[in-house]
Protein backbone atom coordinates (compact mmCIF):
# COMPACT_ATOMS: atom_id res chain seq x y z
CA UNK A 1 0.00 0.00 0.00
CA UNK A 2 2.26 2.55 -0.96
CA UNK A 3 2.37 5.56 -3.97
CA UNK A 4 6.25 5.97 -3.82
CA UNK A 5 8.71 2.82 -4.26
CA UNK A 6 10.93 2.95 -1.26
CA UNK A 7 14.11 1.63 -1.69
CA UNK A 8 14.75 -1.75 -0.25
CA UNK A 9 17.21 -2.06 3.09
CA UNK A 10 19.64 -4.69 3.85
CA UNK A 11 18.64 -6.63 6.79
CA UNK A 12 18.93 -9.65 8.51
CA UNK A 13 16.44 -12.92 7.08
CA UNK A 14 13.64 -13.18 9.69
CA UNK A 15 12.01 -17.05 9.80
CA UNK A 16 9.13 -17.67 8.07
CA UNK A 17 6.65 -17.24 10.96
CA UNK A 18 8.54 -14.02 11.82
CA UNK A 19 8.07 -12.10 8.57
CA UNK A 20 4.67 -13.45 8.10
CA UNK A 21 4.00 -12.03 11.88
CA UNK A 22 5.48 -8.53 10.39
CA UNK A 23 3.81 -8.48 7.37
CA UNK A 24 0.77 -9.14 9.71
CA UNK A 25 1.24 -6.25 12.04
CA UNK A 26 2.30 -3.72 9.21
CA UNK A 27 -0.88 -4.06 7.12
CA UNK A 28 -3.20 -3.83 10.33
CA UNK A 29 -1.20 -0.81 11.36
CA UNK A 30 -1.83 0.35 7.52
CA UNK A 31 -5.27 -0.13 8.48
CA UNK A 32 -5.49 1.69 11.57
CA UNK A 33 -4.07 4.86 10.15
CA UNK A 34 -6.42 4.42 6.95
CA UNK A 35 -9.33 4.17 9.41
CA UNK A 36 -7.96 7.24 10.85
CA UNK A 37 -7.64 8.94 7.88
CA UNK A 38 -11.55 8.04 6.59
CA UNK A 39 -12.65 8.93 10.08
CA UNK A 40 -11.64 12.78 9.78
CA UNK A 41 -12.76 12.72 6.26
CA UNK A 42 -16.40 13.92 7.53
CA UNK A 43 -19.41 12.93 5.03
CA UNK A 44 -20.95 15.93 3.44
CA UNK A 45 -22.51 14.33 0.28
CA UNK A 46 -21.27 12.38 -2.49
CA UNK A 47 -21.84 12.08 -6.22
CA UNK A 48 -23.09 8.16 -5.79
CA UNK A 49 -26.46 7.83 -4.36
CA UNK A 50 -25.60 7.39 -0.98
CA UNK A 51 -27.72 7.85 2.09
CA UNK A 52 -26.55 10.58 4.48
CA UNK A 53 -27.30 8.23 6.89
CA UNK A 54 -24.94 5.59 5.39
CA UNK A 55 -21.94 7.71 4.91
CA UNK A 56 -21.87 9.12 8.64
CA UNK A 57 -22.15 6.24 9.66
CA UNK A 58 -19.23 5.04 7.22
CA UNK A 59 -16.60 7.89 9.13
CA UNK A 60 -18.30 7.65 12.42
CA UNK A 61 -17.89 4.14 12.36
CA UNK A 62 -13.88 4.24 11.01
CA UNK A 63 -12.93 5.59 14.37
CA UNK A 64 -14.06 2.62 16.92
CA UNK A 65 -13.18 0.10 14.21
CA UNK A 66 -9.88 1.62 14.08
CA UNK A 67 -9.42 1.30 17.82
CA UNK A 68 -10.56 -2.49 17.80
CA UNK A 69 -7.76 -3.35 14.70
CA UNK A 70 -5.38 -1.42 17.19
CA UNK A 71 -6.37 -3.79 20.03
CA UNK A 72 -5.77 -6.58 17.97
CA UNK A 73 -2.23 -5.82 17.10
CA UNK A 74 -1.19 -4.26 20.29
CA UNK A 75 -2.76 -6.83 22.37
CA UNK A 76 -0.91 -5.87 25.82
CA UNK A 77 -1.78 -2.09 25.47
CA UNK A 78 1.77 -1.01 25.09
CA UNK A 79 3.08 2.14 24.83
CA UNK A 80 5.91 4.57 24.52
CA UNK A 81 5.93 7.71 26.71
CA UNK A 82 6.81 10.78 24.92
CA UNK A 83 5.89 14.53 25.31
CA UNK A 84 3.72 15.47 22.58
CA UNK A 85 0.92 12.85 23.61
CA UNK A 86 1.03 14.23 26.72
CA UNK A 87 0.12 17.29 25.47
CA UNK A 88 -2.31 16.55 23.15
CA UNK A 89 -3.92 15.06 26.42
CA UNK A 90 -4.20 17.93 27.70
CA UNK A 91 -6.27 19.34 25.19
CA UNK A 92 -8.58 15.95 25.48
CA UNK A 93 -8.89 16.72 29.72
CA UNK A 94 -9.75 20.27 28.79
CA UNK A 95 -12.52 19.22 26.35
CA UNK A 96 -13.58 16.92 28.92
CA UNK A 97 -13.41 19.61 31.78
CA UNK A 98 -15.93 21.90 29.38
CA UNK A 99 -18.18 18.85 28.26
CA UNK A 100 -19.10 18.66 31.79
CA UNK A 101 -20.65 21.90 32.36
CA UNK A 102 -24.21 21.38 32.05
CA UNK A 103 -24.52 23.93 29.14
CA UNK A 104 -21.82 22.59 27.21
CA UNK A 105 -23.41 19.15 26.76
CA UNK A 106 -23.77 19.36 23.42
CA UNK A 107 -20.21 18.89 23.14
CA UNK A 108 -19.53 15.12 24.20
CA UNK A 109 -20.16 13.26 21.41
CA UNK A 110 -16.73 15.45 20.00
CA UNK A 111 -15.18 15.23 23.22
CA UNK A 112 -15.66 11.53 23.19
CA UNK A 113 -14.43 11.00 19.69
CA UNK A 114 -11.20 13.01 20.16
CA UNK A 115 -10.83 10.97 22.89
CA UNK A 116 -11.23 7.49 21.22
CA UNK A 117 -8.88 9.20 18.49
CA UNK A 118 -6.55 10.20 21.15
CA UNK A 119 -6.55 6.39 22.75
CA UNK A 120 -5.38 5.15 19.21
CA UNK A 121 -3.05 7.30 18.80
CA UNK A 122 -1.06 5.85 22.02
CA UNK A 123 -2.03 2.24 21.05
CA UNK A 124 0.43 3.17 17.93
CA UNK A 125 3.47 4.42 20.20
CA UNK A 126 5.33 1.08 19.62
CA UNK A 127 5.74 1.89 16.34
CA UNK A 128 6.83 5.10 16.07
CA UNK A 129 10.83 5.72 14.68
CA UNK A 130 10.62 2.47 12.80
CA UNK A 131 13.80 3.06 9.99
CA UNK A 132 11.46 1.53 7.61
CA UNK A 133 8.94 5.12 7.82
CA UNK A 134 5.81 2.59 8.30
CA UNK A 135 4.08 5.65 9.36
CA UNK A 136 4.90 7.61 6.49
CA UNK A 137 4.08 4.77 3.97
CA UNK A 138 0.59 4.30 6.00
CA UNK A 139 0.08 8.35 5.41
CA UNK A 140 1.08 8.27 1.88
CA UNK A 141 -0.84 5.59 1.04
CA UNK A 142 -4.17 6.39 2.57
CA UNK A 143 -3.69 10.12 0.93
CA UNK A 144 -2.97 8.69 -2.80
CA UNK A 145 -6.24 6.92 -2.14
CA UNK A 146 -8.41 10.22 -1.71
CA UNK A 147 -6.21 11.72 -4.46
CA UNK A 148 -6.52 9.23 -6.70
CA UNK A 149 -10.58 9.10 -5.80
CA UNK A 150 -10.49 13.20 -6.68
CA UNK A 151 -9.09 12.60 -9.73
CA UNK A 152 -11.73 9.74 -10.72
CA UNK A 153 -14.09 12.53 -10.21
CA UNK A 154 -12.89 14.95 -12.67
CA UNK A 155 -12.34 12.57 -14.96
CA UNK A 156 -15.79 11.30 -14.78
CA UNK A 157 -17.73 14.68 -13.79
CA UNK A 158 -15.57 17.76 -14.51
CA UNK A 159 -18.45 20.05 -14.21
CA UNK A 160 -19.23 18.96 -10.97
CA UNK A 161 -15.14 18.64 -9.54
CA UNK A 162 -14.56 21.88 -10.99
CA UNK A 163 -17.91 23.64 -9.75
CA UNK A 164 -16.64 27.42 -8.64
CA UNK A 165 -13.78 27.25 -10.30
CA UNK A 166 -12.10 25.08 -8.08
CA UNK A 167 -11.20 21.20 -7.81
CA UNK A 168 -13.65 19.32 -4.94
CA UNK A 169 -14.01 15.95 -4.39
CA UNK A 170 -17.01 14.57 -5.58
CA UNK A 171 -17.24 10.55 -5.24
CA UNK A 172 -16.89 11.98 -1.46
CA UNK A 173 -17.09 15.65 -1.79
CA UNK A 174 -13.99 16.86 -0.23
CA UNK A 175 -13.85 21.11 -0.36
CA UNK A 176 -10.68 22.29 -2.20
CA UNK A 177 -9.13 23.37 1.08
CA UNK A 178 -8.31 20.02 1.80
CA UNK A 179 -7.88 18.43 -1.41
CA UNK A 180 -5.13 20.88 -1.56
CA UNK A 181 -3.64 19.84 2.14
CA UNK A 182 -3.63 16.29 1.04
CA UNK A 183 -1.65 17.35 -2.58
CA UNK A 184 0.85 19.45 -0.69
CA UNK A 185 1.52 16.81 2.33
CA UNK A 186 2.07 13.94 -0.38
CA UNK A 187 4.08 16.33 -2.29
CA UNK A 188 6.42 17.24 0.39
CA UNK A 189 6.90 13.95 1.79
CA UNK A 190 7.87 12.57 -1.16
CA UNK A 191 10.05 15.35 -2.13
CA UNK A 192 12.01 15.03 1.07
CA UNK A 193 12.08 11.34 0.98
CA UNK A 194 13.97 11.92 -2.55
CA UNK A 195 15.82 14.33 -1.17
CA UNK A 196 17.76 12.16 1.38
CA UNK A 197 17.63 9.40 -1.10
CA UNK A 198 14.86 7.38 -0.22
CA UNK A 199 12.91 7.66 -3.21
CA UNK A 200 13.21 6.77 -6.87
CA UNK A 201 13.65 10.10 -9.18
CA UNK A 202 10.95 8.57 -11.84
CA UNK A 203 8.55 7.67 -9.00
CA UNK A 204 8.93 11.51 -7.53
CA UNK A 205 8.92 13.26 -10.61
CA UNK A 206 4.99 11.43 -11.46
CA UNK A 207 3.84 12.49 -7.65
CA UNK A 208 5.21 15.39 -8.12
CA UNK A 209 3.63 16.35 -11.91
CA UNK A 210 0.14 14.89 -10.34
CA UNK A 211 -0.04 16.81 -6.74
CA UNK A 212 1.27 20.24 -8.32
CA UNK A 213 -1.60 19.99 -11.19
CA UNK A 214 -4.05 19.21 -7.93
CA UNK A 215 -2.26 22.38 -6.04
CA UNK A 216 -2.85 24.55 -9.16
CA UNK A 217 -6.71 23.32 -9.68
CA UNK A 218 -7.43 23.68 -6.39
CA UNK A 219 -6.75 27.54 -6.50
CA UNK A 220 -5.33 27.22 -2.61
CA UNK A 221 -2.90 29.73 -1.60
CA UNK A 222 -2.40 28.98 1.93
CA UNK A 223 -0.90 25.33 1.05
CA UNK A 224 1.21 26.39 -1.96
CA UNK A 225 3.08 28.69 0.73
CA UNK A 226 3.10 26.06 3.30
CA UNK A 227 4.74 23.26 0.90
CA UNK A 228 7.34 26.07 0.04
CA UNK A 229 8.07 26.79 3.33
CA UNK A 230 8.20 23.55 4.56
CA UNK A 231 10.29 22.20 1.56
CA UNK A 232 12.40 24.55 2.25
CA UNK A 233 12.84 24.21 5.85
CA UNK A 234 13.71 20.61 5.54
CA UNK A 235 15.94 20.82 2.56
CA UNK A 236 17.72 23.39 4.68
CA UNK A 237 18.41 20.68 7.22
CA UNK A 238 19.89 18.12 4.67
CA UNK A 239 21.85 20.47 2.47
CA UNK A 240 25.03 19.92 4.16
CA UNK A 241 25.23 16.03 4.70
CA UNK A 242 23.87 16.29 1.20
CA UNK A 243 25.00 17.24 -2.29
CA UNK A 244 22.01 16.29 -3.92
CA UNK A 245 19.88 19.16 -1.76
CA UNK A 246 22.51 21.67 -2.76
CA UNK A 247 22.23 21.05 -6.43
CA UNK A 248 18.61 20.84 -6.24
CA UNK A 249 18.36 24.65 -4.85
CA UNK A 250 19.93 25.88 -7.03
CA UNK A 251 17.98 24.02 -9.74
CA UNK A 252 14.95 25.55 -8.58
CA UNK A 253 16.46 28.80 -7.78
CA UNK A 254 17.28 29.17 -11.65
CA UNK A 255 13.67 27.77 -12.52
CA UNK A 256 11.79 29.85 -10.04
CA UNK A 257 13.63 33.12 -11.47
CA UNK A 258 12.72 32.22 -14.75
CA UNK A 259 9.51 31.34 -13.92
CA UNK A 260 8.74 34.70 -12.25
CA UNK A 261 10.30 36.71 -14.64
CA UNK A 262 8.39 35.24 -17.44
CA UNK A 263 4.97 34.59 -16.41
CA UNK A 264 4.57 37.05 -13.21
CA UNK A 265 1.44 38.65 -14.48
CA UNK A 266 -0.09 34.92 -14.69
CA UNK A 267 0.94 34.14 -11.23
CA UNK A 268 -0.32 37.33 -10.07
CA UNK A 269 -3.71 36.70 -11.95
CA UNK A 270 -4.05 32.73 -10.28
CA UNK A 271 -2.88 34.04 -6.64
CA UNK A 272 -5.64 36.68 -6.85
CA UNK A 273 -8.24 34.59 -7.73
CA UNK A 274 -10.16 37.17 -9.34
CA UNK A 275 -10.97 38.99 -5.74
CA UNK A 276 -10.35 42.60 -5.44
CA UNK A 277 -7.80 44.74 -2.78
CA UNK A 278 -10.50 44.41 -0.18
CA UNK A 279 -11.08 40.80 0.10
CA UNK A 280 -7.54 40.07 -0.39
CA UNK A 281 -6.67 42.33 2.56
CA UNK A 282 -9.48 40.94 4.58
CA UNK A 283 -8.58 36.69 3.47
CA UNK A 284 -11.50 36.38 1.55
CA UNK A 285 -13.96 37.70 3.94
CA UNK A 286 -11.89 35.59 7.23
CA UNK A 287 -11.57 38.94 9.48
CA UNK A 288 -15.19 39.80 9.19
CA UNK A 289 -15.90 36.82 11.24
CA UNK A 290 -12.31 37.00 13.74
CA UNK A 291 -13.90 40.30 14.96
CA UNK A 292 -16.75 39.58 16.59
CA UNK A 293 -15.17 36.40 17.87
CA UNK A 294 -12.90 38.68 19.71
CA UNK A 295 -15.35 40.97 20.47
CA UNK A 296 -17.69 38.19 21.90
CA UNK A 297 -18.39 38.42 25.62
CA UNK A 298 -17.35 35.64 28.00
CA UNK A 299 -16.80 34.26 31.66
CA UNK A 300 -13.61 33.68 33.55
CA UNK A 301 -14.41 30.23 32.34
CA UNK A 302 -15.00 30.48 28.62
CA UNK A 303 -12.11 32.95 28.34
CA UNK A 304 -9.81 29.98 29.69
CA UNK A 305 -11.21 26.97 28.94
CA UNK A 306 -13.81 28.32 25.95
CA UNK A 307 -17.26 26.52 24.66
CA UNK A 308 -16.31 23.12 24.35
CA UNK A 309 -15.55 21.24 21.07
CA UNK A 310 -18.01 21.96 17.77
CA UNK A 311 -17.47 22.76 14.43
CA UNK A 312 -15.04 25.58 14.20
CA UNK A 313 -17.78 28.04 13.20
CA UNK A 314 -19.23 31.24 15.22
CA UNK A 315 -22.68 32.66 14.37
CA UNK A 316 -22.71 29.66 11.44
CA UNK A 317 -19.66 31.32 9.73
CA UNK A 318 -16.49 28.95 9.32
CA UNK A 319 -13.21 30.87 12.08
CA UNK A 320 -10.73 29.30 9.20
CA UNK A 321 -8.37 29.87 11.86
CA UNK A 322 -6.54 27.42 14.36
CA UNK A 323 -5.84 30.21 16.72
CA UNK A 324 -9.17 31.60 16.84
CA UNK A 325 -11.12 28.36 16.90
CA UNK A 326 -8.98 27.08 19.79
CA UNK A 327 -9.91 30.24 21.54
CA UNK A 328 -13.28 29.87 20.76
CA UNK A 329 -13.56 25.95 21.43
CA UNK A 330 -10.51 25.70 24.09
CA UNK A 331 -9.85 29.02 25.15
CA UNK A 332 -6.29 30.51 26.22
CA UNK A 333 -5.59 26.87 27.68
CA UNK A 334 -6.02 25.86 24.29
CA UNK A 335 -4.51 28.02 22.25
CA UNK A 336 -1.28 27.84 24.62
CA UNK A 337 -0.96 24.17 24.61
CA UNK A 338 -1.23 24.75 20.56
CA UNK A 339 1.51 26.97 20.73
CA UNK A 340 3.93 24.71 22.71
CA UNK A 341 3.10 21.33 20.40
CA UNK A 342 4.52 23.37 18.03
CA UNK A 343 7.54 24.59 19.70
CA UNK A 344 8.18 21.36 20.85
CA UNK A 345 7.95 19.44 17.94
CA UNK A 346 10.54 22.16 16.37
CA UNK A 347 12.84 22.35 19.32
CA UNK A 348 12.81 18.05 19.41
CA UNK A 349 13.52 18.23 15.89
CA UNK A 350 16.44 20.88 15.99
CA UNK A 351 18.09 18.09 18.53
CA UNK A 352 17.82 15.42 16.33
CA UNK A 353 20.58 13.87 14.07
CA UNK A 354 20.65 15.09 10.49
CA UNK A 355 18.76 12.74 8.22
CA UNK A 356 15.24 12.04 6.50
CA UNK A 357 13.08 11.29 9.46
CA UNK A 358 14.17 14.96 10.86
CA UNK A 359 13.83 16.47 7.85
CA UNK A 360 10.36 14.94 6.99
CA UNK A 361 9.29 16.81 10.46
CA UNK A 362 10.59 19.48 9.65
CA UNK A 363 8.31 19.76 6.66
CA UNK A 364 5.19 18.91 8.85
CA UNK A 365 5.70 21.27 11.49
CA UNK A 366 6.76 24.20 9.48
CA UNK A 367 3.56 23.35 6.44
CA UNK A 368 0.89 23.17 9.95
CA UNK A 369 2.36 25.76 10.62
CA UNK A 370 1.67 28.23 7.97
CA UNK A 371 -1.38 26.90 7.63
CA UNK A 372 -2.48 27.13 10.96
CA UNK A 373 -3.59 31.01 10.51
CA UNK A 374 -6.24 29.92 7.47
CA UNK A 375 -6.71 26.74 8.49
CA UNK A 376 -8.54 25.14 11.89
CA UNK A 377 -7.78 21.30 13.45
CA UNK A 378 -4.81 21.10 16.05
CA UNK A 379 -7.63 21.03 18.78
CA UNK A 380 -9.93 18.04 17.11
CA UNK A 381 -9.56 14.78 15.80
CA UNK A 382 -8.06 15.91 12.03
CA UNK A 383 -5.85 15.66 9.53
CA UNK A 384 -3.50 18.38 10.73
CA UNK A 385 -3.53 16.32 13.82
CA UNK A 386 -2.37 13.56 12.36
CA UNK A 387 0.10 15.19 10.24
CA UNK A 388 1.66 16.75 13.60
CA UNK A 389 1.39 12.75 15.33
CA UNK A 390 3.52 11.62 12.42
CA UNK A 391 6.05 14.67 12.50
CA UNK A 392 5.95 13.35 16.40
CA UNK A 393 6.71 9.48 15.48
CA UNK A 394 9.36 10.29 12.93
CA UNK A 395 11.66 12.51 16.09
CA UNK A 396 11.83 9.64 18.28
CA UNK A 397 14.54 6.98 18.76
CA UNK A 398 13.99 3.51 16.89
CA UNK A 399 12.95 0.88 19.65
CA UNK A 400 14.34 -2.77 19.23
CA UNK A 401 15.71 -2.67 16.15
CA UNK A 402 12.51 -0.52 13.95
CA UNK A 403 10.89 -4.05 14.67
CA UNK A 404 8.31 -4.28 17.40
CA UNK A 405 6.49 -7.54 17.77
CA UNK A 406 3.29 -6.50 19.77
CA UNK A 407 0.28 -9.20 19.78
Amino acid sequence: MSVVEFHARRRAPLPGSAEARERSIRRRVALVWALLVLNVLTYTGSLLPIPGAVGKAVTQGALPLALLVALTVNRRVCVRPNVFLCLVGLLVIAAIVTALQPQYLGTVYRTFRLTEFFAVLWLLTPWWGRRDLLLVRCHLASLGVVLASVLLGLLVAPGHAMAGGRLTGVFWVIPATQVAHYAAVVLGLVVVLWLGGKVRGQATAAVAVVTVVILILTHTRTALVGTVAGILVAGLSLIVAKARVRRFFAAASIVASIVIITLSSVITTWLARGQGADQLTELTGRTKVWGPLLAFPRDNFQMIFGFGLSNDSFNGLPIDSNWLASYQTQGLFGVAVCATILIFLLVAAYFQPRGVQRALALFLVAYCLVASFTEVGFTDASMYLLDLTLAASLIVPSATGGRPTLE
